[in-house]
């Protein structure tokens, strides 16, 4: 497209402005993480809304119906099933939004998008119990009034839409002045900023100032945390021949732009993506101002190592032979096919089955032992979709259940999940494993869904809870400076304890959990946790006071290296 003057949006044209901004949204993901208010290691807004807005553009172009109106549905289910996160949730209702206002429209005019920003910002207020201005909310509700008056003012598509998204940058950049703990932090709102670069990839795209590269939808994965994850999924395919793979070599690549002795050209996005774009597929590019990281298929590693080094230092290189390990796939599985493997008995399931989110083997064991059907895989940085809580729902054949999210962050994709199932769900709102752990103190498997809803949920406000991380950069939060690198102690969500020795931050940290009707601490060590510390700890427990009863439990969790509970 041009930027002559456009007034209708065509199925095609709009299947370009989904996948352009699951582009955009991919490549800027980690910048988006960045934002992130806590200086903590959560920081996933960007991925949950890449992966989230990624499943929506698939769905788009599985589509069969190329009208515009079925086309948005398309991308709204697409959403609604892969939404991550809060900010992931709350996109899929924008959409949704859209989507409804669309309904049977062959194409688009620019009344048309304008009214369905205008019900996208309405769905989506609708969508969050207790709206909060200085979020995406503001964003969107903005960029909707911005269309609505360019609308009336007869502009045309190119021009309303990068009016809108004009807007959607002025509502963004107030989002500090609206929430006080954003002005603190010096940073805009996450989840605006990843609206932002929705609204401005439509904009490139009816401008026709995208590239056709920036139109390809990426893989539904972030560089760092998603790639093996994908790899183990394609890898399981034994049916696949090593001959058949176009591309052989997983490759890999982050470069520090601008540094070391083979710099050659100064960099540009667009021509560092062109020309790597060309040699392979299953291509992600992300970068920041100093580091730029690529995932490739390929066939000439050596070329794309070359390339990077024409624009900085070399800080890691990884090249996997695709086919070689499929040939080991197809081996494993021909041997296992040999073996005789008696048969699992099938785990029997209760009238109302819980399903709880939590990482780490040693937390999922204390889970399952505690009655929990299922656990699925996820929490900090790694947030399940809806569509995982339905998976799970409907592949237990449970006659009821309910879900303990064990994390505030993945409230909203469980609400979303008992909407699409035939059966009763209900979320238990845990806010911590520990909450988690201890909301099944009231689980019942023979009484109705309700009942347990009402009896775990009590048993959440009996239990203190604190977390040890480190900070990944540097604040300045509630009055405290934190430097990257400090110990941080978080009690029920608040960073109340800074210190740059681990230990004595979690000493600290357990003496402020504790008060006179304190009589258990529990202590979950994570896979870093070392046994010197944990020694220690215990001996501060009883320091602290001798008649405290201490349990410790092996958790396996990553990032953090002690999860407290005091009851």
């Amino acid at each position: 497209m041009t930027a002559e003057k456009i007034m209708t949006i065509t199925g095609a044209d709009y299947g370009k402005m989904v996948n352009a901004a699951a582009a955009k949204l991919t490549a800027n993901a980690e910048n988006i993480n960045k934002l992130n208010v806590f200086p903590v290691p959560d920081g996933d807004t960007g991925t949950n809304m890449a992966m989230s807005m990624a499943s929506g553009a698939q769905y788009e172009r599985d589509a069969k119906d190329q009208q515009v109106g079925a086309l948005a549905k398309a991308t709204s289910k697409g959403l609604l099933m892969g939404a991550r996160g809060n900010s992931g949730v709350i996109l899929s209702q924008i959409f949704r939004g859209m989507a409804d206002s669309l309904t049977g429209k062959d194409n688009l005019s620019a009344r048309d998008l304008a009214d369905a920003l205008m019900m996208a910002a309405q769905v989506a207020y609708k969508s969050v119990m207790k709206p909060t201005e200085g979020t995406i909310l503001t964003v969107i509700r903005e960029a909707a009034v911005a269309a609505d008056q360019a609308a009336n003012d007869g502009q045309d598509l190119p021009t309303m839409m990068a009016t809108v998204a004009e807007a959607a940058q002025v509502a963004l950049d107030k989002t500090p002045d609206m929430l006080p703990v954003l002005k603190e932090v010096g940073v805009v709102d996450s989840g605006g900023q990843g609206l932002v670069l929705v609204l401005s990839a439509f904009s490139d795209v009816l401008s026709g100032t995208v590239s056709e590269e920036n139109l390809q939808a990426p893989d539904n994965a972030e560089l760092d945390q998603m790639v093996s994850k994908l790899h183990a999924g394609a890898q399981a395919n034994e049916s696949l021949r090593p001959e058949d793979i176009k591309y052989g070599y997983c490759t890999e690549v982050m470069v520090e732009i601008g540094k070391g002795t083979t710099v050659e050209k100064p960099f540009d996005y667009q021509t560092f993506y062109d020309y790597i774009a060309e040699r392979g597929d299953s291509l992600l590019v992300i970068n920041d101002d100093d580091v730029v990281k690529v995932h490739v298929h390929t066939e000439d590693p050596g070329a794309v190592i070359h390339w990077g080094g024409e624009f900085g230092s070399l800080v890691k290189v990884k090249v996997d032979n695709m086919r070689d390990q499929q040939q080991a796939v197809i081996d494993e599985q021909a041997a296992q096919d040999k073996a005789e493997v008696p048969a699992v008995p099938q785990k029997p399931v209760p009238a109302v089955a819980v399903f709880a989110v939590a990482g780490g083997a040693g937390i999922a064991e204390l889970f399952e032992s505690l009655g929990v059907y299922r656990v699925i895989t996820g929490g900090q940085t790694m947030n399940p979709s809806t569509a995982d809580f339905v998976e799970a729902i409907e592949a237990s054949g449970a006659e009821a259940a309910v879900i303990l999210p064990n994390n505030s962050n993945i409230f909203l994709a469980a609400d979303q999940a008992k909407d699409l199932v035939d059966v009763p769900v209900a979320v238990v709102k845990s806010r911590t494993i520990q909450q988690g752990l201890t909301a099944m103190l009231g689980y019942n498997p023979t009484a109705p869904v309700a009942d347990n809803e009402a009896a775990m949920t009590e048993e959440l406000a009996t239990v203190v809870s604190g977390q040890v991380t480190q900070a990944v950069r540097d604040t300045t939060l509630n009055g405290q400076t934190i430097q990257d690198g400090d110990w941080l102690g978080i009690i029920d969500g608040d960073i109340k304890v800074v210190g740059q020795k681990l230990l004595a931050t979690t000493t600290d940290m357990l003496a402020e959990m504790l008060d006179e009707d304190s009589e258990i601490v529990t202590i979950i060590t994570g896979k870093d946790a070392k046994k010197k510390d944990i020694k220690a700890l215990t001996e501060a427990v009883e320091n602290l006071d001798p008649d405290l009863e201490c349990e410790v439990h092996e958790g396996g969790q990553d990032l953090y290296p002690f999860l407290l509970s005091v009851e």
